[in-house]
């Protein structure tokens, strides 16, 4: 997104209109997934200039889009609009508009509400955002008459949907009263699946001339969309992949398996924070959205440590019995010694597919062996953990939008639906209600893992944790595998 400048004949622009503090740069982020654009404070006027922004489809400049300041005196201005017109002079609206922006007053008392209006004559629609959670006052109904003067459609959007003190239905009514009966809802802290492209429906129906523009806009965000989730998916299955395949060597003993434990562990939470932060960045996000991703944070449920017991109790995933499991402090691993001859674990390997590849391996791993070490690897229940965190993030980061300020909230009790913390968006927690969600992590609960992570388990150069690491075309097809299986609802 860049700067709006010189327009084409193709480009539709639109003025981004409405009362003080009701979220019009809020949905100017969401729209442009930029979560820099503009000024959000929970203060009315925080827009006092006119800011733009484009949305491109394929390289080309389809919507410009303005951001205006807020109307704050609505009431006052269709006044002095009535001792502007002169005794028995007939004015259409965008000619009294035009007086006004003439007129002294539009540089003075009424400075703001110009800017707005000489935006909205410039554009060729307006979007009005409503917030409501606010009561519907004789103001907003004058902000309206004023608006539709300036001949130009308006379609209402109406913001914060989501929230407990929501007045829709008021709203709706008043807006239909107001000859209003085409709008959209579209809550820009956490906005629909199908959101975005609704709100381009409703504009095409406005605005015929510019219906085939909005529709390949439309299908863009489809496409993006899917675009995103599929990479999600597969960062999601290459931590999955690097976690299954990566095994630590331990020198015989219990305090070098001890170490080796602590070594597995800050890999694998490592690991896993990268793919926190690789999501965050893909869906155009930053750590100050989702700030308890770093391990462990004490009293935070997604920071609880990774390996502590009661992390996986609470997303539902039961601990194994492995030969570590509760052994080492609450550590969730499988100790690898297998008690195997040296012409078994020769055999063991051929039958793997080539577990080691070159005789150098293989040879470290049998002298290993003779000399009494031990390999360490995550159990599965780590897995499933893993896999449950993840889809529950980037669940939540599909369905958040650019504008929202508090952190995202995790809570997974499973099946269950917990009530929002105070000062966390309800919307938060709404991915609680997606009976197709939940199927799914019921699904890495208690089913079995999928046997390409079974088979990564048995292919230690798979893990890019590995100096050995070989990125070659069994493990890319691994990836691609698992993320499909992630995907499945």
């Amino acid at each position: 997104m860049t700067q709006a400048a010189t327009s084409s004949p193709r480009i539709l622009r639109l003025a981004v209109v409405g009362h003080t503090n009701t979220g019009k740069t809020s949905l100017l982020r969401t729209l442009t997934r930029d979560a820099g654009f503009g000024q959000i404070e929970d203060s009315p006027g925080t827009t006092r200039h006119v800011e733009g922004t484009r949305l491109l489809v394929e390289g080309a400049v389809a919507i410009e889009l303005f951001d205006t300041p807020g109307m704050e005196d609505g009431i006052a201005l269709l006044d002095y609009l009535e001792r502007l017109t002169p005794p028995g002079q007939r004015m259409d609206g965008p000619e009294r508009i035009q007086r006004f922006l003439q007129s002294p007053e539009s540089e003075r008392r009424f400075e703001q509400e110009a800017r707005v209006l000489r935006r909205l004559l410039d554009c060729d629609a307006g979007l009005y955002v409503v917030d409501v959670r606010d009561p519907v006052l004789g103001k907003h109904k004058d902000e309206l008459a004023l608006l539709a003067s300036c001949g130009h459609p308006l379609l209402p959007v109406l913001n914060f949907t989501n929230s407990r003190e929501q007045r829709l239905g008021a709203w709706r009514m008043a807006l239909a009263r107001l000859g209003l009966h085409a709008m959209v809802e579209f809550d820009t802290v956490a906005p629909a699946l199908d959101g975005e492209t609704q709100l381009y429906d409703k504009l095409a129906l406005l605005m015929d001339e510019h219906a085939s523009l909005l529709m390949t806009l439309k299908q863009d965000v489809m496409r993006q969309k899917q675009v995103r989730h599929d990479d999600g998916l597969r960062l999601i299955a290459e931590l999955m992949i690097d976690v299954a395949a990566w095994r630590v060597s331990a020198e015989p003993g219990e305090e070098e398996i001890h170490a080796a434990t602590q070594t597995l562990r800050r890999q694998v939470r490592d690991r896993e924070t990268a793919c926190v932060s690789a999501l965050l960045k893909r869906y155009n996000f930053s750590s100050r959205d989702f700030p308890a991703h770093t391990l462990p944070l004490e009293g935070e449920r997604w920071g609880m440590d990774l390996f502590h017991p009661q992390a996986l109790k609470d997303y539902g995933v039961h601990i194994g019995k492995g030969v570590a499991a509760g052994a080492m402090a609450g550590a969730t691993l499988d100790v690898f010694t297998a008690g195997l001859s040296l012409g078994a674990a020769t055999l063991l390997g051929a039958a793997a597919g080539g577990f080691w590849q070159g005789a150098d391996r293989l040879g470290k791993r049998i002298m290993g062996r003779m000399r009494g070490y031990q390999e360490l690897s995550v159990d599965d229940a780590v897995l499933r953990l893993l896999a449950i965190r993840q889809l529950a993030l980037l669940h939540a980061l599909e369905r958040r939008g650019h504008a929202a300020q508090t952190p995202i909230n995790i809570e997974l009790e499973p099946m269950a639906v917990a009530r929002p913390a105070p000062g966390v968006s309800e919307s938060d927690l709404d991915f609680a209600h997606d009976k197709d969600f939940q199927r799914q992590l019921e699904r890495w609960r208690k089913q079995e893992l999928p046997e390409v992570l079974v088979e990564a388990r048995s292919q230690p150069q798979w893990s890019a944790l590995s100096e050995h690491y070989e990125n070659q075309s069994r493990r890319k097809q691994a990836v691609r595998t698992l993320a499909q299986k992630l995907g499945q609802a």
